[in-house]
């Protein structure tokens, strides 16, 4: 464990020093903000929709998609992991003393938060000041707030160790490409990002709520607005341990099996 922890921690501290790059992603992300909420705003302004959602629920849920998208992407790619794959250098991980899946995991989470740490703030910061209808609006309560800090943490784990899933793949496929594209496509879609769930029409409603992508995105931001009450919150957080356990699970059995038939450079 303390090798996991000291992997995180490095690769924390130097994803951190990427500012720059922040910088330019906060602009980027407050553009595409911008155009979704005036799109959906269009929508919304028309007269006899009953929406399955509120405006300002929406909008908060696609402040909070921008400010954390770091956290809960599946084309979020960490480029050496997939060299150690493809050009057999996947010896060296083998001969460390910890577990590769461990090892990788606190990398990739480690990634993914240093992203989302220089990002998320300055977002929600400017989104709260914004005029309506543009305004990020706080949580209801701080019960709210501690559920969605919840939520949103066992909702990284979940996204990472969907995303280990991904690069687990790449051992038969050898197309680090091939593979993150499936995998983003399908995980965005199934995760809300292209279209909020509630927007979905019911029988797709009820496919997704059979997966786990939902619950590394969609369901942390309405639990946010109070979307979605405290009692199904709390069921929703056992939801989420239990996808967490059997994503590692299969993860790992996975691993294993891929690392028995791996061949380096013909040995």
């Amino acid at each position: 464990m303390k090798a996991y922890i000291s992997v995180f921690k490095l690769r924390l501290y130097n994803g951190m020093q990427y500012r720059a790059a922040a910088l330019a992603g906060i602009a980027t992300q407050f553009f595409w903000g911008f155009i979704i909420i005036m799109v959906y705003e269009a929508f919304y302004s028309q007269g006899g929709i009953e929406a399955p959602i509120s405006l300002s629920e929406l909008i908060s849920y696609v402040w909070l998609q921008q400010a954390f998208l770091a956290l809960i992407i599946l084309w979020f790619r960490d480029n050496e992991l997939f060299q150690l794959i493809t050009t057999g250098n996947i010896a060296y991980e083998l001969c460390r003393p910890s577990g590769i899946y461990g090892l990788w995991f606190a990398k990739l989470l480690a990634q993914r938060l240093a992203s989302a740490l220089l990002r998320c703030m300055p977002i929600i910061a400017v989104a709260l000041l914004l005029p309506e209808p543009y305004r990020l609006l706080p949580p209801p309560d701080p019960a709210t707030f501690l559920l969605f800090a919840t939520t949103l943490l066992l909702g990284l784990f979940i996204m990472v160790a969907l995303s280990m899933l991904m690069y687990i793949s790449v051992f038969v496929t050898l197309s680090p490409s091939g593979s993150m594209l499936v995998f983003a496509v399908l995980g965005e879609f199934l995760a809300g990002m292209v279209i909020p769930i509630p927007l979905m029409p019911g029988w797709l409603q009820s496919i997704v709520d059979l997966l786990p992508f939902r619950y590394s995105a969609d369901f942390p931001f309405r639990v946010y607005s109070g979307h979605i009450p405290k009692d199904e919150a709390w069921i929703g957080i056992g939801i989420q341990c239990a996808w967490l356990a059997a994503l590692i699970g299969i993860g790992k059995l996975a691993m294993g099996k891929a690392l028995r038939r791996v061949v380096v450079q013909g040995g």
